[in-house]
């Protein structure tokens, strides 16, 4: 693979935490992280109707992943793939200059960034990112550090705790909301994925959806959301959800999702221009979709990544032949059957590169 230079690291932002003595440090010779992409399938209590707000349900997928090698070096250094978003590479520069100033450990460094999640597409490639850049420092440098503390560090899992749990176990997750003094939400459920199960991703790569100041406003302007509303996603998730994955109960799974994923779709549309999905090309396939075939469908986070989870590859195999004959695939998306995966992300301790040592 050939890379290209991408941009100098950005100069250290202020310290939160006190510094690491370098002393103290561990060294390693390189370190390469690769994590999956994750859905949000949904908030339960958006509205807070119980004083607390949000709580997540998101499943970790084996599709799209970000992958990056971190190594020490004569001279700090970002080499990106071609193609790779630039804004995004802005943002892992960051990330390594506040992980460096927050530590106090200054020693050049080498950031290979090989493959990235498509940004603002709902599947979680912010957090990812952060968690993959701060996870191959601290192991880098020996630091105990686990993913919850670098998420902290670096201003991730505000509002869900899916993607940090995703990062460090994989698999279908529940968290109830963030904590009271700020830290990232707890994990209150984890359970594998039924293996068979297939996850359609639907992908619309000219879209992109909500995120940080118009987010925030989007969310301001949506109406209270209704107790009512809460109290349902609630009992679906934990009698028809949960149970239907543990006890790999496809049709009680399906119909739950589904209709939480109606629900809240219904509740964002003012917010995705009337739609359930942000993309018109998605919003169009997906509702053909759920009418063919046992499905559970749904848009993940913003979007405009949508999914249609089906008990069997048989199923997903049949869905897609049956929307290309009937032309529901518009041009430009992009459709990927994966599984979901029961593990966190990859780390891995190799030997020093030859161009890292001496860049």
């Amino acid at each position: 693979m050939s890379f290209v230079p991408a941009v100098p690291i950005a100069p250290s932002v202020p310290s939160s935490i006190p510094p690491t003595s370098p002393t103290a440090v561990q060294f390693r010779d390189r370190v390469r992280v690769s994590t999956p992409g994750r859905l949000h399938l949904g908030f339960l209590d958006p509205g807070a109707s119980l004083g607390r707000r949000f709580g997540s349900l998101g499943l970790v997928v084996d599709g799209p992943h970000t992958a990056l090698e971190l190594a020490f070096a004569g001279r700090p250094h970002i080499e990106a793939a071609p193609g790779l978003d630039a804004a995004e590479v802005e943002r892992a520069a960051a990330h390594l200059a506040a992980l460096q100033a927050h530590t106090g450990l200054s020693r050049p460094l080498h950031l290979r960034l090989l493959e990235l999640l498509p940004p603002h597409a709902g599947l979680g490639s912010g957090t990812q990112l952060a968690l993959a850049v701060g996870m191959a420092f601290t192991r880098l440098q020996g630091l105990p550090l686990d993913a919850a503390q670098v998420a902290a560090l670096l201003g991730r899992g505000l509002r869900s705790g899916v993607g940090i749990a995703g990062f460090e176990r994989g698999g279908l997750l529940l968290d109830g909301g963030p904590q009271a003094d700020g830290r990232p939400a707890r994990v209150t459920s984890h359970l594998d994925f039924p293996q068979h199960w297939r996850v359609l991703l639907v992908l619309d790569p000219s879209r992109r959806g909500l995120s940080g100041a118009q987010e925030r406003q989007a969310l301001a302007q949506l109406p209270p959301f209704p107790r009512e509303y809460a109290a349902e996603l609630c009992h679906r998730v934990l009698m028809q959800i949960l149970p239907g994955a543990a006890g790999a109960d496809f049709p009680t799974f399906a119909e739950g999702l589904n209709r939480m994923q109606a629900l809240l779709g219904g509740y964002f549309a003012p917010a995705q221009g009337g739609l359930s999905y942000t993309s018109p090309a998605v919003d169009a396939f997906m509702r053909w979709a759920g009418r063919h075939g046992d499905t559970a469908v749904g848009q993940s986070s913003w979007g405009p990544t949508a999914f249609a989870v089906l008990p069997s590859q048989e199923a997903a195999d049949a869905l897609l032949r049956a929307a290309h004959a009937a032309g529901a695939v518009a041009p430009g998306l992009r459709l990927l059957t994966v599984q979901g995966r029961n593990r966190g992300a990859d780390i891995q301790f190799l030997a020093a590169a030859p161009a890292a040592a001496c860049a």
